[in-house]
């Protein structure tokens, strides 16, 4: 079984554990790489998400290759078999072990946000990983979180090897894992995109999970029917977060999108995704989050089918995407009454320039991250819509092409160079900024101007 990539396997790894949302459970997603995995499972059980820290003890000389864990709580598991064979001295693991429990209590702090962690006691807890190789790391997480209180511990993970699989099922309540193929090696080699999750993803989903109705889901214990049945009359007749998964018709094509209002949102911005991204792009989703902190709605969408991803020429045209953009945002307007603003990365910018510069497009604002405004080409002095173009500091091809469509552009336009910045903006603390800056342009153009 190969999976697209960590959003795909969740999905799929969410319909084997469909028989658990009665339980009211709480999803727990291994850092970093299994988080995104358990941010898709989360969310199609309904249930709240948080992190559970472990770190795996590394051998020395083959980092990879894990003698053991630790995890929060003071949970220790080591494998003595590897410690015999690799004939690793005790100065040698104390040193790893130091090293790795000063990076936990660090993790800890920074994906939580300064949000308490979720009390696991009496409850279900889902532990998520994006696969298994040795099985040390997942085996102290469940360790951990039963010493947190919860009930039953189930492991989920899309791939691991069949031994490792076999001694997980005994530590468990109950295992859940989507393939276990005898020719396995790593992790990584089951994933067509098996890039790094950085920080800032992990902190993103959780914050984006954090606000969504779904994540207070049985933080009270189970409801009774009835209890039920009076929250949802309750929710009915007051204004509440809408975060849910829409099909969009844009150019008669129809194409799935995630669509977040928080509860008073005054304006909603539809995101343009650029050459080989997705709804799913964890850069994008980092922004969208911050948006949603600050009250904006947010909606992700697939500008192409999967069918028409698989040419790569299909995301340079950007004629067809502005068409499909505009058309959606037609769409939405069906839905939502107030400002629209667009967020672009890559060629994803040159959709939404393109689309802000039809005569009737009435877009309040504009954000291009380490855009191609170049190929909007001559409609550029169209666009009507207060335009931000930031563009990282190392990039700098894209921050001439940027220079000339800061001059073509006759609206309101500033360009945002970050220093030390890349295309995708993976250096630390530079897609933050992306978002801080994204953030306050859109509150300052789309919602300040609302008020009266």
């Amino acid at each position: 079984m190969l999976f697209t990539d960590r959003a795909d396997a969740g999905h799929r790894l969410a319909e084997s554990l469909g028989h658990l949302r009665g339980d009211e459970p709480v999803v727990l997603g291994l850092p970093r790489g299994g988080v995104p995995v358990a941010f898709e499972v989360a969310r199609a059980l309904g249930a709240p998400l948080d992190v559970i820290v472990v770190r795996k003890l590394g051998v020395p000389y083959q980092r990879e290759l894990g003698f053991g864990a630790i995890g929060e709580g003071g949970v220790r598991v080591i494998s003595d078999d590897i410690v015999r064979r690799g004939r690793l001295a005790q100065a040698d693991l104390a040193s790893v072990e130091h090293a790795e429990a000063a990076e936990l209590t660090r993790q800890a702090e920074r994906f939580r946000a300064g949000r308490r962690r979720l009390d696991l006691t009496g409850r279900t807890a889902i532990v998520v990983d994006d696969g298994i190789a040795t099985g040390a790391t997942a085996a102290a997480a469940c360790e951990v979180v039963r010493a947190q209180g919860a009930a039953r511990v189930v492991l989920a993970v899309p791939v691991a090897p069949p031994d490792a699989a076999e001694r997980l099922r005994g530590s468990t309540d109950e295992f859940v894992c989507l393939s276990t193929p005898f020719a396995f090696s790593a992790v990584g080699e089951w994933y067509q995109d098996f890039s790094q999750t950085p920080d800032d993803e992990v902190v993103s989903l959780l914050a984006q999970a954090s606000t969504a109705p779904a994540s207070t889901a049985g933080a009270s214990g189970a409801r009774t029917a009835a209890q039920t049945a009076e929250a949802e009359e309750t929710d009915a007749a007051k204004e509440t977060d809408v975060a849910e998964e829409v099909a969009v018709d844009a150019a008669g094509v129809r194409l799935t999108g995630d669509l977040t209002v928080p509860a008073g949102a005054l304006a909603v911005v539809m995101f343009a995704h650029g050459s080989g991204s997705s709804r799913h792009s964890p850069r994008n989703r980092l922004v969208a989050a911050a948006l949603n902190e600050a009250g904006l709605g947010t909606l992700l969408f697939d500008l192409l089918t999967p069918a028409e991803e698989a040419h790569r020429s299909n995301v340079f045209d950007t004629e067809t995407l502005a068409e499909r953009l505009a058309d959606a945002t037609g769409w939405l307007r069906g839905r939502f009454t107030g400002p629209i603003g667009y967020f672009g990365a890559s060629t994803g910018a040159a959709a939404a320039l393109r689309a802000a510069a039809t005569p009737d497009a009435d877009i309040g604002a504009v954000v291009s991250r380490g855009g191609r405004p170049d190929l909007a080409g001559p409609l550029l002095p169209a666009v009507r819509a207060p335009t931000l173009l930031i563009v990282g500091g190392n990039d700098p091809l894209v921050i001439d092409l940027n220079r000339e469509a800061e001059a073509a552009l006759r609206a309101e336009t500033r360009l945002e160079i970050i220093p030390g910045a890349t295309h995708l903006f993976e250096e630390r603390g530079a897609l933050q900024q992306v978002a801080d800056l994204a953030r306050d342009w859109f509150v300052s153009h789309l919602v300040t101007p609302a008020r009266p």
